[in-house]
C-alpha cells in the first residue's frame, strides 16, 4: 500500500496571503486590485486597492459600529492605533471629505528649515518661553514643543550672579559698567517711537520727570529696554513706571502701601536676602506682588491665570504681573537662601520697635495644617475636626490687639510643652529684658513648664487641667472692667492656690457662668485685678478668631508647593508593636474584669439551700472559674511581653520608604507675607475706627471692599495721586476719605519710586 500524500487525512490548512483576518467575525480579502471587508461572511465594504479614503471610511465603520476594537484593525490594516484615532477624529468633525487627506505631511504647507530650527535652540537656550519663540518666528506653539523634543533639547539652569542692592534704587546705571551697545541704547533711549495701542489708549504719555529714575523706559505699557537690561545682567529689579489711567480695577489695594512700607517688609527683606539676581521681576517687585495678592485675595499663584496681568501690573507700576511660572521660580529662588527664619525675625524687631505698648501680652497656640497628599507625614489632632490626620503644626504668637507677631513651625507635630521654651527663647532675644505675661492653653498646662516660664523671667496666664476642688457659691463676688473699649462683668472668685506639693505658689482666679460651669485661670501675675485676668485670658478667643480669618481670606492651609525633604530618621516615636500589645492586653484585662464581675454576681445570687459552702459553689461554677483563671493567665502573658517592647523606636524603623516632612521654607515665607498683609490690613482698620461706628463688626468688610475698589491715577511731577470711586453708600464713602487724609499725613513715597503718594475720593455724581 502505498503512502501518497494527496490521500491525508489531516492536511495541513493556511490562511491564503489574499485573506487578513481581523479577529473571529472580520476579515479582508485582497483580489484582482479589490479589497472586500467581510463581516460574519457578509460583504460590509469593497474599494480599489490604493483608495485611501474608502480604506479609511471602512475601518473606522469597523470600530464605530462595534466588530473590532481598535488594535485589530490598525494591525489588520497595517498602520498604528494612532492613526486610526486620527481617522475617527476627522470623520467626526468632517465627514467622509475629511478622510481624503493624504498621509504624510500635509501638502501646501513649508518644512521647517534647519535654520529655523537652530533659531528655536537658541531662543530657548536665552530662556524665552515657548509661546515667545512661537510669536518671534510666526509658527505654533506646537511646533516649537515638538521641535524642541525631536531635537533633544534639555533645559540648563542659568547661574545668576549675585548683584549688591543698589543704595538708592532710583540711581541711573552707570555708564562706565555698560557694555558698549548697551551704553548707546541707555543714551538713545529717551523716546522711543513706539505704535499707540487703541487697547491702552487710557494711559496717557508720562510727564517729563515724572517716570522713575532707572528705567530706560518712558512708556508704561512698553517695558522692553528694561527687560533688555535685565537680560544683559544689569538691572535686578524694574523700577516702577506709573501712567495716567481712570477707572483701573482693583487700583484701591494702593491704600495699603503706607501701612506695608512701615512694616518694614521691603527694608528687612533687603537686608536678609539682598538681591535675586539680574532680573526684570527682582526681589522688592516680587515681594509688592505677594503683598498686593494677599490682599487682593488671589489665594494662590495659579489664581493669576484668572485676572489680566496687564491690569494688575499697572497698579505696580510695571507693565505686565508676573505670571504663575514666574511667580513659582522667584518663589523657589528665595526658598533656596534659606532664610526664612532670619526674614521673619526681622519682621519681628521692626513690630516690636513700632508697637512696643501691644507687647505686654502675648498669645501663644498652634494652628494644625492638615495635608491629604500621598506621602507619609506625622499625625496630629485636628481640633476643629475632633480626627487626628496627617499634619503640619504651625506655632503662632499674637500681640495684645490679635496681630501676629512670628510663626514656627514644629518639628513633627511637637507639643506646646515641648515648644514654648524654644519660643520664648526667640521672644527674649527680640524684645531684652521686658518682663511680659505669656498666655496659652490647656495644651500648655506642665507644672515643669510653669517653672520654666518663671524662671526665664515671663509671667504666665492660663487655664487650670484636670479635676479641683469646686468653689463655694458664696466666695464669687461681681468685678467689673472696663477694656478695649467696653465694660464686662464678671462672677469670679480670687485664691492663691499651692501645686506640686506646695513648690508652686499661683494665683488662681474662677469664673462662674450662669450654667453654674466653673472656669479655674491660673497666673503668676498678683498685681492685676481679677476681672483683668478673666479678660486677657478669655481674649485668647482673638487669636482663634485669626486662624479661622487666615483660612477663610487668606488660605492660610493651602499648600505652597508639594515638595518633601528628609526627615531626621532617628526621631523616635510610639512602637506600633508595643500598641498592638497594649490593645490586646486591655481586651484580655476587661475580659478577665467582665469574667470576675459575673463570678461575684453568681455568689451573691447563691442560695444556701442548694450550695451550704464555698466548696460545693466552686466545684457548680467550675467552668466559670476555669475561664477566669485562663483569662488572668492571659493577661500577665500579655503584660510580660508588653515590658519587654520598648515603647518608642526610631521612626525609620516603623516604615520601609524613606522618612520625609514638607519643604518647610516656602511656606514659611508665604505665612509671613500673610501675616504682614493681614497686619497691614489690621493697621487701616484701626485708622478708620474712628470714622466708622460700625468698625468692630463691619470694620474689615469696609476695608476689603475699598481695596478691592477701582480708581483713577494721575502722575504729576512729584505724586502719585490715587482716586478711588465712591463706595455702597455714603457713610461708607466718609469713612474712607477719612483713611485717605490720614494716609496723605504719612507722606509715604511709593516703593521703588521717587513718587508721594495722594489719595482721594471721587464724589459720587
Amino acid at each position: 500500500m502505498t503512502n501518497d500524500s494527496s490521500d491525508d487525512l489531516f492536511p495541513e490548512v493556511h490562511n491564503s496571503e489574499e485573506d487578513r483576518v481581523i479577529n473571529q467575525r472580520c476579515s479582508v480579502r485582497t483580489q484582482d486590485g479589490h479589497c472586500v471587508v467581510f463581516v460574519s461572511r457578509m460583504p460590509m465594504a469593497q474599494y480599489a486597492v490604493g483608495d485611501h479614503m474608502s480604506e479609511a471610511l471602512a475601518m473606522v465603520n469597523l470600530v464605530d459600529q462595534g466588530w473590532a476594537d481598535q488594535n485589530d484593525v490598525a494591525k489588520a490594516f497595517g498602520c498604528s492605533v494612532r492613526t486610526l484615532r486620527r481617522h475617527q477624529r476627522r470623520f467626526e468633525q468632517g465627514g467622509l471629505a475629511a478622510l481624503g487627506r493624504a498621509g504624510g505631511y500635509p501638502r501646501g504647507r513649508p518644512r521647517m528649515p534647519s535654520v529655523r530650527q537652530q533659531s528655536i535652540q537658541q531662543l530657548k537656550a536665552r530662556g524665552h518661553s515657548q509661546n515667545e519663540i512661537a510669536r518671534r518666528l510666526g509658527i505654533t506653539v506646537r511646533a516649537v514643543r515638538k521641535t524642541l523634543r525631536r531635537l533633544g533639547w534639555k533645559p540648563q539652569t542659568p547661574i545668576q550672579p549675585e548683584l549688591p542692592w543698589p543704595s538708592s534704587e532710583n540711581a541711573q546705571p552707570d555708564p562706565a559698567v555698560l557694555s558698549p551697545a548697551a551704553a548707546s541704547a541707555a543714551s538713545s533711549a529717551q523716546a522711543p517711537d513706539r505704535g499707540e495701542d487703541p487697547n491702552l489708549s487710557a494711559f496717557s504719555k508720562t510727564p517729563a520727570g515724572s517716570s522713575a529714575a532707572g528705567s530706560l523706559d518712558t512708556d508704561p505699557t512698553d517695558r522692553s529696554l528694561d527687560r533688555l537690561m535685565a537680560r544683559l545682567g544689569l538691572l535686578d529689579d524694574a523700577p516702577p513706571l506709573f501712567g495716567s489711567v481712570s477707572s483701573l480695577p482693583r487700583a484701591g489695594v494702593l491704600l495699603a502701601i503706607p501701612a506695608l512700607v512701615q512694616s518694614g517688609v521691603f527694608d528687612g527683606a533687603r537686608q536678609v536676602y539682598g538681591s535675586l539676581g539680574p532680573a526684570f521681576y527682582g526681589l522688592r517687585t516680587t515681594l509688592l506682588t505677594l503683598l498686593l495678592m494677599a490682599l487682593w485675595r488671589i489665594k494662590r499663584p495659579e489664581a493669576l491665570k484668572e485676572h489680566s496681568p496687564a491690569a494688575l501690573g499697572w497698579v505696580m507700576g510695571i507693565d505686565r504681573a508676573p505670571e504663575v511660572k514666574t511667580l513659582r521660580r522667584k518663589l523657589a529662588r528665595l526658598a533656596l537662601f534659606q532664610r526664612a527664619a532670619q526674614f521673619g525675625q526681622a519682621l519681628a524687631q521692626r513690630r516690636i520697635a513700632g508697637h512696643g505698648q501691644a507687647f505686654g501680652f502675648l498669645y501663644v497656640d498652634g494652628h494644625v495644617r492638615v495635608y491629604h497628599g500621598r506621602h507619609r507625614l506625622p499625625k496630629a489632632h485636628v481640633a476643629r475636626m475632633r480626627l487626628s490626620m496627617p499634619a503640619t503644626t504651625d506655632y503662632w504668637v499674637n500681640d495684645l490687639t490679635g496681630d501676629p507677631l512670628f510663626v514656627i513651625t514644629a518639628a513633627a507635630n511637637a507639643g506646646l510643652v515641648k515648644m514654648l521654651p524654644g519660643i520664648l527663647a526667640q521672644v527674649r532675644s527680640l524684645v531684652g529684658k521686658r518682663r511680659l505675661t505669656v498666655v496659652f492653653d490647656r495644651g500648655g498646662y506642665s507644672f515643669k513648664l510653669f517653672q520654666q516660664v518663671l524662671a526665664a523671667g515671663f509671667d504666665l496666664l492660663t487655664y487650670r487641667k484636670g479635676p479641683c476642688r469646686r468653689i463655694p457659691r458664696k466666695r464669687f463676688h461681681p468685678c467689673q472692667t472696663r477694656l478695649g473699649g467696653r465694660t464686662t462683668t464678671y462672677l469670679l472668685a480670687d485664691q492663691e492656690v499651692r501645686l506640686q506639693k506646695g513648690k508652686l505658689r499661683l494665683r488662681q482666679v474662677t469664673r462662674l457662668a450662669e450654667d453654674g460651669h466653673q472656669t479655674p485661670i491660673l497666673t503668676s501675675r498678683r498685681d492685676l485685678s481679677a476681672a483683668q485676668v478673666a479678660y486677657r485670658m478669655f481674649d485668647r478667643w482673638r487669636q482663634e478668631n485669626f486662624f479661622k480669618y487666615l483660612r477663610e481670606e487668606y488660605a492660610l492651609d493651602a499648600l505652597a508647593d508639594h515638595q518633601v525633604v528628609p526627615d531626621d530618621p532617628n526621631r523616635e516615636v510610639p512602637n506600633p508593636e508595643w500598641a498592638a500589645v497594649d490593645a490586646k492586653q486591655r481586651q484580655a484585662q476587661a475580659r478577665l474584669d467582665r469574667l470576675q464581675a459575673e463570678y461575684g454576681l453568681e455568689a451573691f445570687a447563691n442560695l444556701e439551700k442548694q450550695r451550704r459552702t464555698m466548696r460545693g459553689f466552686r466545684i457548680a461554677q467550675s467552668k466559670l472559674g476555669r475561664q477566669i483563671w485562663d483569662a488572668w493567665q492571659s493577661v500577665e502573658q500579655l503584660q510580660g511581653r508588653r515590658q519587654k517592647i520598648p515603647r518608642r523606636v526610631p521612626v525609620q524603623s516603623t516604615r520601609s520608604e524613606p522618612v520625609v516632612k514638607l519643604a518647610p521654607e516656602i511656606k514659611h515665607l508665604t505665612n509671613l507675607i500673610k501675616m504682614v498683609a493681614y497686619q497691614a490690613e489690621s493697621a487701616l482698620l484701626r485708622a478708620v475706627a474712628p470714622h466708622y461706628s460700625r468698625a468692630r463688626d463691619e470694620g474689615r468688610t469696609l476695608i476689603q471692599s475699598a481695596l478691592s475698589s477701582t480708581a483713577d491715577l494721575e502722575v504729576t511731577q512729584s505724586e502719585l495721586v490715587v482716586t478711588l470711586a465712591p463706595l455702597s453708600s455714603a457713610h461708607r464713602t466718609r469713612a474712607i476719605a477719612a483713611l485717605c487724609e490720614e494716609l496723605n499725613a504719612s507722606k509715604t513715597m511709593f516703593p521703588g519710586s521717587c513718587l508721594r503718594l495722594r489719595y482721594t475720593v471721587r464724589q459720587p455724581a
